[in-house]
């Protein structure tokens, strides 16, 4: 009898593959188990990455900057853009551009000011840290929403905001990294700064504005629900590849293209849209469970990282630091801000700037940048520990306490209320 010959043997098996598959079915069991206990599902993974750092089942190494960029962040990014309504967005455009713009610079200002004071940190190294932590991803609170049937103002603020202060912090980033990078004694003028700004932001913008274009035109020419969801799947990963590849901001282009293809496409008028019924509904599911996925792989390889990295040698005083001035970034952001609009149609009430502020949480944007960060540069360590620091926090800190905090200002609906203050 001839020898068995193993066409796929399993040492060639792709070890990255391996881990994906099994971090997934950790995931979907804390998945289960975090419902059970009325626990936000990203803090639990979170805790689940950490305890299995602790007892050595695991490890974060997957947790790299072009693994996030190139594999996590395009389909949250893309899953919340087309679910945005051109309609309602129009309606608070400038607060939403605001908060978007101005919040993340105030910001960073803050953390960089307050860790150059309080630390003595050096100016470059305060300044990344204060750019790249001051964008938020409140996963675990729009995840909530969804959970409780929380909709309307409150909702679109939150994910709107959160979307296109993403984009802003990964311009003002690698702006300020091209400003480090620079030889000495070579400046970074007013007319360098607009030039990148417009190669950055309307670069990217560009290219997923014609992504999208292309994508819906291309789908509109089959009725075929799987090609349609195949086309926006390409019209997600192109438009980001193809804007980083060009230096042009990869987040803007994915974001661009989902609000396009979401409003032209997806949630479009009867009779108006260029997708089939069943292409709209199978196009909303598959990334619903994309994101899923992602949001599964990146909090769990979180917590792997944390449970991993000696965080305390860098000194409990000094993540007290870092994590309160984040705190007061946000705090000097969201309330002076709205003030602005106290006066208008687009006024936005106490009750929602408090929710704005408690549910600016950090997360995948934040490690990307931070894990991009050039290995010489002066407290890298203490940069990447920081920003791990902040993101614990918010995700388990501020993202347990956040349904209580939506019942004492009266957002969930009572349905919701009582099936979470009822008995098991």
């Amino acid at each position: 009898m001839a020898p068995r010959v193993d066409i796929f043997p399993l040492d060639a098996m792709d070890s990255g593959l391996v881990q994906s598959v099994t971090l997934l079915l950790v995931a979907i069991l804390v998945a289960v188990a975090a419902r059970r206990v009325n626990l936000p599902y990203t803090v639990g993974l979170v805790i689940a990455g950490v305890v299995m750092a602790a007892t050595h089942l695991g490890s974060g190494e997957m947790l790299t900057h072009d693994f996030i960029f190139d594999v996590i962040l395009p389909p949250l990014l893309f899953e919340a853009a087309i679910s945005l309504h051109w309609d309602e967005l129009k309606r608070d455009a400038l607060p939403v551009t605001v908060l978007s713009i101005f919040g993340v610079i105030i910001a960073a200002i803050v953390v960089g000011f307050g860790m150059m004071w309080l630390l003595h940190w050096p100016v470059v190294s305060a300044a990344l840290f204060g750019v790249l932590i001051a964008a938020t991803d409140p996963v675990a609170v729009i995840a909530l929403f969804k959970d409780t049937g929380v909709k309307g103002r409150l909702r679109l603020l939150v994910e709107s905001e959160s979307l296109f202060n993403d984009g802003v912090a990964a311009v003002l980033f690698g702006l300020v990294l091209s400003w480090v990078e620079r030889a000495p004694g070579q400046g970074l003028g007013v007319a360098d700064i607009a030039k990148d700004l417009l190669i950055t932001a309307g670069g990217g913008t560009l290219i997923g504005a014609l992504a999208g274009g292309v994508a819906i035109v291309i789908a509109g020419r089959t009725k075929d629900h799987l090609v349609e969801t195949a086309v926006t799947t390409v019209a997600a990963y192109g438009s980001f590849l193809l804007a980083q590849h060009f230096g042009t901001s990869g987040v803007l282009a994915v974001v661009t293209a989902g609000l396009i293809m979401g409003n032209v496409g997806v949630m479009a008028e009867h009779g108006r849209n260029r997708l089939s019924a069943q292409g709209r509904a199978f196009v909303v599911a598959f990334w619903e469970f994309a994101a899923f996925v992602a949001n599964s792989l990146v909090f769990l390889l979180i917590g792997l990282k944390i449970g991993a990295m000696p965080i305390l040698n860098q000194g409990l005083a000094a993540l007290i630091v870092a994590i309160g001035l984040v705190q007061v970034g946000r705090v000097l952001t969201v309330y002076p801000l709205c003030l602005l609009f106290a006066r208008s149609a687009t006024m936005i009430s106490l009750r929602q700037q408090h929710i704005l502020v408690w549910g600016g949480l950090r997360g995948a944007l934040a490690l990307a940048l931070a894990l991009a960060l050039p290995g010489g540069l002066p407290l890298h360590n203490e940069i990447l520990v920081a920003t791990f620091s902040v993101v614990a926090f918010s995700v388990v800190v501020q993202g347990v306490t956040m349904p209580a905090l939506m019942r004492a200002l009266d957002f969930l609906p009572r349905r919701s209320r009582q099936t979470r203050e009822s008995p098991p």
